[in-house]
């Protein structure tokens, strides 16, 4: 395991956590959740981001780096519904046993594009 692996994981859950309360506030405000995905989604890539380049990866951050892990963010709900399909639809799995298994994969996928892209930003830059 390296360092990086345990300080991912909060960075990770806190994310998870603020993307859940933007969809239920935005449900409780009546705003469907299309929208409340979308503010969700802004948030929580520049909360995740900002976190990332100084507490998991101690890089500084720079605009190269935010855009590129905005895209490797954007590419989760096409990656969940992608695996679901495969899990559900052609290997036959319940979704109580397809769920834990996406999501995992995505954790780890984070993990590897996250560091993937503050670890390609030069030192220093903005």
């Amino acid at each position: 395991m390296t360092a990086a692996q345990p300080r991912y994981l909060v960075v990770a859950a806190s994310c998870a956590v603020m993307h859940n309360l933007t969809l239920i506030a935005g449900n409780m405000l009546g705003v469907h959740y299309l929208p409340a995905s979308a503010v969700s989604f802004l948030l929580v890539a520049l909360w995740g981001y900002v976190l990332h380049a100084h507490f998991t990866f101690r890089t500084s951050p720079s605009v190269r780096s935010l855009l590129r892990y905005a895209l490797a963010m954007a590419g989760n709900y096409p990656l969940s519904i992608a695996l679901m399909f495969v899990f559900c639809d052609l290997l036959g799995a319940s979704v109580t046993l397809a769920a834990p298994l996406a999501t995992g994969i995505l954790i780890c996928w984070n993990f590897l594009a996250s560091r993937q892209v503050m670890m390609l930003a030069p030192r220093g830059s903005l």
